[in-house]
């Protein structure tokens, strides 16, 4: 799955974004959950200070 979304954002302009992924501890439990989402180049900071 990662491959096709990888592989659509090199066309266009698509090298303007990035896809970032952030490890989260969950609250409930000793687990760990994973947010991603594809953002703007200029966003990244951005993203990780928020999530």
């Amino acid at each position: 799955m990662a491959k096709k979304v990888v592989a659509s954002l090199q066309k266009g302009g698509g090298k303007e974004h990035t896809k970032v992924i952030k490890m989260v501890k969950s609250d409930r439990n000793d687990s760990y959950q994973f947010k991603e989402e594809i953002v703007h180049n200029d966003k990244v900071k951005e993203w990780f200070a928020k999530n």
